[in-house]
């Protein structure tokens, strides 16, 4: 949709933005309490109409009052107009007697789908759609020994629901986390594999039974809340401890 007018081609429209939305889009508890803020332009006068629209559809309207002067107009989007894909916003203005006149539109992600699938449970903040780590059987009979503290072990997550690109894991060991690699276009639907460095494991405590887990987010910023987890022993009873 195009819209011309002789009237007010000299303004200079803003584009639309969405101070809840972070860096690369929207995500489920953005798309809660949706807003779009417009700012101010010029010549902006009571009884300008502002017309908001999300793609082609329209979605809300603002009347100009004298207290909207010189201020930012802020529109709710409904959460029912939010579908996942890529989102074009924009609004127009109108003023008495004139035609309309569209802005500049943002472009942005939006993801409904959070990595491991929305909770069901959310008292004990484990998402049940994560499986846990995956350890070799002699870690998970026998615990870690002196050797895995020497030369790290070897890890495993299993492909989760929802799971895309760009997706950020974090494993909790203990009181201790690490970040892994951002998850690649390639690695998606399959198995992530990675290597544990000893010196991480040691510096997390020996000697005790350490709970390991892992979250992940998304790039709207979903959050799967923690993988159920697992109990590891570092037990090396005759490792000296620096």
């Amino acid at each position: 949709m195009t819209y011309a007018s002789s009237k007010l081609v000299h303004f200079k429209l803003f584009p639309p933005y969405l101070p809840q939305a972070n860096k690369h889009g929207i995500g489920v508890l953005a798309a809660a309490n949706l807003a779009v803020n417009i700012d101010p332009y010029p010549d902006m006068d009571i009884g300008d109409l502002i017309e908001l629209f999300w793609g082609e559809s329209y979605v809300a309207s603002k009347l100009l009052t004298a207290s909207d002067i010189g201020y930012t107009s802020v529109l709710r989007v409904p959460e029912s107009f939010l579908q996942t894909g890529k989102a074009r916003i924009y609004y127009s203005v109108r003023k008495i007697g004139g035609t309309p006149v569209q802005s500049p539109s943002s472009k942005l992600w939006v993801k409904l789908e959070p990595p491991g699938g929305h909770l069901i449970n959310t008292v004990l903040g484990e998402n049940q759609g994560l499986a846990a780590l995956s350890f070799s059987p002699a870690v998970l009979h026998r615990g870690i020994s002196r050797k895995h503290l020497n030369e790290g072990i070897e890890l495993a997550i299993e492909a989760y629901p929802n799971m895309d690109a760009y997706d950020e894991i974090t494993l909790r060991w203990g009181d201790s986390r690490i970040d892994l690699p951002i998850v690649t276009s390639e690695q998606v639907g399959k198995a992530i594999r990675f290597h544990l460095p000893g010196t991480f494991i040691n510096d997390a405590g020996i000697d005790e039974e350490h709970e390991v887990t892992y979250c992940v987010i998304d790039r709207v910023g979903n959050n799967s809340m923690w993988a159920p987890p697992r109990s590891i022993k570092v037990m090396v009873n005759d490792y000296c401890h620096a």
